[in-house]
């Protein structure tokens, strides 16, 4: 062997040798993923989907800071505009992205019931933070798992207090005709007689419905002690002001779907006169730590009730992906619905059907002084 050729290896094995070195790094770099977030961030329901997104941004930055992190998350955060033809253009501009492996949605019933078959269809997992319309996980996709507590969850205790402490015996039910107001119309049809209350009447109007003022009338000569409203933020509030204008005084009750701010601006000091339902989790210790880690990051944005349910649907996703991979989001969905995951609203599992099985509890809130409060039976 030659000096030259001996040379000349050593060389080349010195290239290699440092070809090595200088691409580990490349190597050892974390796969990049997408994870997709879906809510109204604009329109009259816009805080709830506000603190939600803020929520779920919080966790994938955390994800991300994390000292063994697999992946590096890129947060993808589309507004739906509480519009369902909107979420589904959100929708298809996830699953076209072959980047998104999973994502989490919606404030809106109808708008959650709008896109599933979208994730379904691409076989992409979706978590649904805030819609609480029974027919959502009564479907039972694959690819669909909830949060969040049904509305089936907050009507039944809600109906049991208005007749048994609140002394409401008959109860006029008016409600949207979306599935979402259908729901709760039927739920507390069902709950208050079973509580021994009476349903006086049943009124659904189209959604976006403005004059209530026929119905109000009618209902003050029939002896009713509530008014349950099924709808959201801005009817609740038109409905509200109207049962002042008529001298209806009496409570008007609903589920968490109007408990926000832009109801008491639409209602004004008719507000005075509404009490809700508001589900709420164990305070645990994680409760404890995001609500510190929100207020810390100064987010424009309050929080939402609805920012821990998007806060723990964006971990879920994380876990399942750090245990079973992003290639197969088939095994990603399955990994989602047979998880265990320790959250901010406690200790989270899925039904067969995908649906949330950690127990809840409901607070009463009413409107003092322009702002929601805890209520207090006078």
């Amino acid at each position: 062997m030659t000096l030259f050729s001996t040379t000349r290896r050593a060389v080349l094995a010195g290239l290699v040798l440092s070809t090595a070195v200088f691409a580990a790094p490349a190597f050892a770099e974390k796969a990049k993923i997408k994870i997709g977030f879906m809510g109204p961030l604009s329109g009259g329901n816009a805080q709830q989907g506000l603190g939600a997104k803020n929520g779920f941004l919080l966790a994938i930055e955390q994800a991300n800071a994390a000292p063994d992190a697999k992946f590096e998350i890129e947060p993808v955060v589309l507004d739906d505009a509480s519009d369902p033809q909107t979420g589904v253009g959100a929708a298809m501009k996830l699953v076209n992205d072959p980047e998104v492996v999973a994502a989490t949605g919606h404030w809106n019933s109808p708008v959650a019931l709008a896109t599933m078959p979208v994730f379904s269809r691409f076989q992409t997992p979706l978590i649904i933070w805030g819609a609480i319309s029974p027919a959502i996980t009564e479907q039972n996709l694959a690819e669909v798992t909830r949060v969040t507590p049904t509305l089936l969850t907050e009507n039944k205790p809600l109906s049991e207090w208005m007749v048994k402490d609140l002394g409401a015996k008959r109860v006029a039910v008016i409600a949207d005709t979306s599935d979402y107001g259908k729901s709760n119309s039927e739920a507390v049809n069902t709950f208050v007689p079973e509580a021994g209350g009476e349903i006086v009447s049943t009124d659904l109007l189209p959604v976006g419905s403005t004059d209530f003022r026929t119905i109000l009338t009618s209902l003050k000569g029939k002896e009713i002690d509530a008014v349950y409203f099924g709808g959201v933020i801005t009817e609740a509030g038109i409905l509200a002001k109207q049962m002042k204008e008529v001298g209806l005084d009496k409570p008007m009750i609903g589920i968490s779907g109007f408990y926000d701010p832009e109801f008491i601006a639409v209602a004004g000091e008719a507000a005075n006169n509404t009490i809700v339902s508001y589900p709420t989790a164990s305070q645990t210790p994680k409760l404890a730590q995001m609500e510190a880690d929100y207020t810390a990051k100064a987010y424009p944005e309050s929080m939402s009730p609805y920012t821990k349910y998007a806060f723990d649907a964006a971990n879920i996703i994380i876990q399942a992906a750090n245990e079973v991979g992003v290639e197969d989001k088939a095994k990603l969905a399955e990994a989602i619905r047979a998880i265990k995951h320790d959250g901010a609203t406690g200790e989270i599992t899925f039904d067969a059907n995908g649906q949330t099985q950690t127990p809840i509890a409901i607070e009463l809130k009413t409107v003092r002084d322009g702002a929601w409060t805890t209520y207090v039976k006078p």
